[in-house]
């Protein structure tokens, strides 16, 4: 897990040069929100502070705004251009702050966060111990950690028409259920629940898919992708081995979503450190009087 496949850099560049066209291709993100509503269902107090990382335009954020009116809400992304879209999501009524900040550097106090949710964005970062760590490290003790993200089927046919054009990775690799699950346990998240869903989009050619990852900003980041220009033969290839897969006159292009929650563990369970090793946390005042005289 440690050696890390994603460009953080050009996850970066990519989300934020997509800020202006995301939500003209971001209908099977909505879809996804939905499912991550329903799992809030789960947290049965009234949150204090609600944090929506990955946020992107801030459409989900809003939603969290409207189901917990008298909470803090805060849109977390690492695109700063993002956040600037996000504002139109702002209404007087309904306000939330918007933070430029990266999922494994939340700039979060310990145990503050009674809801953490996160559409979408967890599969552009490899570093599930540091990821998660993070999440537990921020949620308050039975906080609720809910988010979605990408599995490995995800774009499986473009992976596949690529494939047929040369070696180099084209599309971003996903991490599977297993892998995100164990690392959840092991960063000493309690509790977890894990579901897959797949979802089939179809296409008239597979330019328009193409067209669509670019407008949400989900283009290749992978560290080993091909930094110069692609031959033009190469990208004819790979179309026409796409054209091969269509199904009733249609470009298929599958779409794995792992959806997921969690709780924060009490206070003083040992978790896990990176390269092994363990570690409890206590409030200095659960300790005070602990002390012999």
């Amino acid at each position: 897990m440690s050696s890390s496949h994603v460009d953080r850099h050009q996850v970066r560049r990519n989300f934020g040069r997509a800020a202006d066209t995301y939500e003209k291709h971001d209908a099977l993100q909505q879809e996804v929100q939905t499912l991550l509503l329903d799992r809030l269902g789960f947290y049965l107090d009234a949150p204090e502070r609600v944090i929506d990382v990955g946020a992107g335009t801030g459409r989900g954020t809003a939603l969290l705004r409207k189901r917990y009116p008298k909470a803090q809400v805060v849109a977390m992304d690492l695109a700063l251009p993002m956040l600037r879209a996000a504002k139109k999501h702002v209404s007087w009524l309904k306000p939330f702050q918007r933070v430029c900040a990266e999922a494994t550097a939340l700039p979060l106090p310990d145990h503050s966060v009674d809801v953490l949710h996160s559409n979408l964005c967890f599969q552009w970062i490899d570093d599930l111990p540091a990821l998660f760590g993070e999440c537990v490290r921020v949620l308050k003790p039975g906080g609720l950690l809910v988010y979605s993200t990408f599995g490995p089927d995800t774009l499986k046919e473009l992976r596949a028409a690529w494939a047929q054009a040369d070696e180099q990775p084209h599309v971003s690799r996903f991490l599977d259920m297993h892998d995100l699950g164990d690392a959840m346990i092991n960063a000493g998240l309690r509790d977890a629940v894990l579901d897959v869903d797949r979802y089939t989009l179809t296409y008239s050619e597979p330019r328009m898919l193409l067209k669509e990852l670019q407008g949400l900003g989900a283009t290749n980041a992978d560290r080993e992708r091909e930094r110069h220009l692609l031959g033009k033969r190469h990208y004819q290839r790979m179309l026409e081995a796409y054209e091969t897969m269509r199904v009733d006159g249609r470009i298929p292009a599958t779409w794995e979503v792992v959806t997921a929650h969690a709780w924060g563990p009490p206070p003083g369970q040992s978790r896990r450190m990176p390269g092994g090793g363990e570690m409890a946390s206590f409030s200095i005042d659960s300790l005070r009087g602990s002390r012999r005289r």
